[in-house]
C-alpha cells in the first residue's frame, strides 16, 4: 500500500489547494505577528529618532525580533513537517 503524500489530492492526483491553504495560512500569520512587533519600533526610528543612540537602541531591537521571530517560525515550521511525516 502506497504512502499518501501530502498536498496531493489522491483521487485526481493533482495539487490539493484547500490543504495547502489549510497549512499557509497558520504560517502567514505567524509571520504577519513578528513582521508587524518588529514593525513598531522600526517606525519610531524612522520618525523620531532618526541618527541618535536611541535610535540605534531601537535598530536593534528591531533586529531581535526578527531573528526571534525566523527561529520560531522555522521551529514551526519543523515541527509541522514532522507532524504530517508521521500521519
Amino acid at each position: 500500500m502506497p504512502s499518501s503524500v501530502p498536498f496531493i489530492d489522491n483521487e485526481t492526483g493533482g495539487l490539493d489547494t484547500n490543504r495547502i491553504r489549510a497549512e499557509a495560512y497558520p504560517l502567514v500569520g505567524l509571520i504577519a505577528l513578528f513582521a508587524g512587533l518588529a514593525l513598531i519600533p522600526f517606525l519610531f526610528v524612522v520618525l523620531f529618532a532618526g541618527g541618535s543612540l536611541l535610535g540605534t537602541l531601537f535598530i536593534v531591537v528591531t533586529q531581535f525580533i526578527l531573528a526571534v521571530g525566523t527561529g520560531i517560525v522555522l521551529m514551526y515550521v519543523i515541527a509541522r513537517a514532522i507532524q504530517l511525516a508521521n500521519s
